[in-house]
């Protein structure tokens, strides 16, 4: 019997198509992506960007920080239409891509922004906006959280798609304890056919993010909290 995962990539096959056309297509010239095989495509970008909607609040208003080649916001959006989702990529010709993806797949409900993720959350439109923030391969964790914790609004939540981290966890306690984010649940899973391992953790908006964070000029990579 499939997973339900598996299941829902498979009912939306032909966006998914589509989407795995582009990205070879434009990987020629933008380097999207080192995994251009089928079948990696499909298990470790697809499968392992949607099997955690399920911590994906019914209608909400998402915020990916360096969203690359889309991963996990465009798989989200394609078998999960409720959801809003706000794209942050610095390099432009990423943007592109991505603007190329949401018209030609007919996407609706995201929009793109070609800024860097610690100008965008200073600004008074979208910091402390958002339901859930989310990131893919960014950054470790103390860092990333500085990127992404001051986007959401209290009670909502940061999802992090990782590896094996039980390093990155605890060396994050300190960072989390200064930007308002609290651990909700961490799960482990095995992607199928490769066993692969990955980590998602959430992480409850649970106190204001201080103004001063974040601090800008490289210092969330330099000098992690």
């Amino acid at each position: 019997m499939k997973d339900d995962c598996l299941q829902k990539i498979e009912g939306r096959i032909e966006f998914f198509n589509a989407f795995k056309n582009l990205l070879l297509e434009y990987n020629n010239k933008y380097n999207l992506t080192a995994i251009c095989d089928e079948k990696g495509i499909f298990i470790k970008h697809f499968y392992d960007s949607v099997l955690p909607e399920k911590y994906f609040f019914e209608g909400a208003d998402v915020v990916e920080i360096g969203s690359g080649g889309g991963f996990p916001s465009i798989p989200l959006k394609i078998v999960r239409d409720d959801l809003n989702f706000t794209l942050i990529e610095s390099t432009g010709k990423k943007c592109e891509f991505l603007k190329a993806v949401v018209d030609k797949l007919g996407l609706k409900g995201v929009q793109v922004k070609n800024i860097r993720a610690e100008d965008g959350a200073r600004t008074l439109e979208m910091r402390e906006k958002y339901d859930i923030a989310v990131a893919r391969a960014v950054a470790r964790l103390n860092t990333l959280a500085e990127y992404c914790l001051p986007y959401v609004k209290l009670g909502g939540r940061f999802i992090a798609y990782k590896g094996e981290c039980q390093s990155e966890l605890e060396e994050s306690k300190n960072a989390l304890k200064i930007l308002g984010g609290e651990i909700e649940l961490v799960e482990n899973f095995t992607l199928p056919e490769n066993g692969d391992r990955r980590t998602v953790i959430v992480i409850k908006k649970v106190g204001r993010t201080p103004e001063k964070y974040p601090r800008c000029r490289g210092l969330e990579r330099k000098k992690p909290l």
